[in-house]
């Protein structure tokens, strides 16, 4: 949409980490984190029903060396909410389009 104005797109490397946890309900929640510890993107996998969906997601804390996630279940609606140490975070590149989509 903005090619054709002069603005030209910067390709900017995006690392990310991903975490995951228990919902009471037993499905499985995930979350993508960027550099900064902020969600990406949140879901939730019941391998019971064989499903997967959207699960709203945001990070506490985000700043510090201990920080919370929390998720909204979409199978059982319950708030979860998980702390977690950025020590423990594995860190990877992530895929072109989304590091492209950042610079939007």
């Amino acid at each position: 949409m903005c090619e054709g104005y002069g603005v030209t797109r910067r390709s900017i490397p995006m690392k990310y980490a991903q975490i995951s946890s228990a919902c009471e309900c037993q499905a499985k929640l995930f979350a993508d984190l960027d550099e900064k510890r902020f969600v990406l993107r949140g879901w939730a996998k019941d391998m019971r029903r064989k499903q997967e969906q959207n699960a709203p997601a945001h990070s506490i804390h985000a700043d510090s060396q201990q920080f919370q996630v929390a998720w909204l279940c979409p199978f059982c609606n319950r708030n979860t909410l998980r702390s977690f140490d950025a020590t423990g975070l594995a860190w990877r590149e992530a895929p072109a389009a989304a590091a492209e989509a950042q610079t939007d």
